[in-house]
């Protein structure tokens, strides 16, 4: 027999958990990208100088390697999709803008998760994301995004839902808690979010897509009838829960396969000579000890343009090749990196 404490300390963690998935629900459509520059980006053709789909994917992979090197949360990559999409449904940008973009939604978003002393400095992000454009360049972009954005950044997003369906779930079940993997769960969040069409979708029918076809791989009838009364409670229709679901499954069968090119998650390897690295440990010894240097609106055209006018940026960046460390792609989430080490320590 359960004991009762645990009973009511129970029920009042499941009233917050449902307190909080309300709350949410209900915000969730302020922080969507505005479907008709969604639509606009996706019917864009690639030989035109606007914005097209590909691009805009390639750069979210770029924002994925970047949250990879400073060892950065999915949270801060997540969110910095999120603020990107949302401007890019406002304005209409012009591809060699793209690039210095992507690094200021990088930053917005690690100002608002990340801890102070783990945020590089703008020197750092530029050279490593080898955007190309200058710090003024970053601090124009950044008014230009805040002011559109009425300066909301800390958003619901889809992974805020798949936190709490998947904290509800195991507060719920029996079964052990480490069945429901939510590093695995993140991840195929991730590799969604390199999508553009999962944009249009509302964050919590995504996160319920992805939470169902775990506990179908599963086959956890308990696990299942718990997600059911999730969805109920969320009023998701079945009608929205299977196409989105169908994409999602069609995505994360693509992200698996071998020839898909997957973003780059190596840390960087600092690379040297045969003479310089003989020389290196021949002046160990007599070199004293130094500090550790870190590595390192609406579519309106006349708006739009003049917003985004006489910007340095180029549309280099990270590169989006295939790692040979990604072969279990899915749960490759959380690398350990020294330079929050770095940082909190100085």
């Amino acid at each position: 027999m359960k004991d009762l404490g645990a009973e009511e300390q129970m029920s009042n963690e499941a009233f917050w958990l449902f307190k909080q998935l309300n709350l949410h629900l209900e915000q969730e459509w302020k922080f969507q990208p505005r479907e008709k520059g969604l639509s606009l980006i996706e019917r864009t053709a690639e030989n035109e100088n606007t914005l097209c789909p590909r691009l805009r994917n390639a750069k979210v992979e770029d924002l994925w390697s970047l949250t990879s090197f400073f060892g950065f949360t999915t949270e801060t990559f997540v969110l910095a999709v999120n603020i990107m999409d949302r401007f890019l449904a406002l304005m209409k940008v012009k591809p060699k803008h793209l690039s210095c973009i992507g690094v200021c939604c990088f930053q917005l978003a690690a100002q608002v998760i990340e801890e102070e002393c783990n945020i590089p400095s703008t020197h750092d992000v530029i050279r490593i994301s080898q955007c190309k454009c200058t710090v003024s360049d970053l601090k124009r972009m950044e008014k230009i995004i805040s002011e559109k954005l009425h300066f909301e950044f800390k958003a619901t997003t889809a992974l805020t839902f798949l936190h709490l369906y998947h904290t509800i779930v195991l507060s719920h079940t029996s079964e052990r808690k480490e069945v429901l993997n939510l590093d695995k769960l993140e991840a195929q969040l991730k590799a969604c979010n390199c999508r553009l069409i999962f944009s249009r979708a509302k964050p919590s029918i995504l996160a319920l897509c992805l939470l169902t076809l775990e506990v179908q791989t599963l086959k956890s009838i308990e696990l299942f009838e718990i997600v059911l009364r999730v969805q109920k409670h969320s009023k998701i229709s079945d009608s929205d829960l299977l196409y989105w679901r169908e994409l999602v499954s069609k995505c994360l069968a693509d992200y698996s396969s071998p020839e898909c090119c997957k973003p780059d998650h190596k840390k960087l390897v600092w690379i040297v000579s045969r003479r310089t690295a003989q020389n290196l440990q021949n002046s160990y010894c007599s070199v004293p000890e130094l500090p550790t240097i870190p590595e390192v609106g609406c579519f309106n055209e006349s708006e739009s343009e003049d917003s985004c006018e006489d910007m340095s940026c180029g549309e280099e960046s990270l590169s989006s090749s295939p790692s040979d460390l990604e072969g279990n792609f899915f749960f490759d989430l959380k690398p350990k990196s020294k330079w929050k080490a770095l940082n909190c320590q100085s």
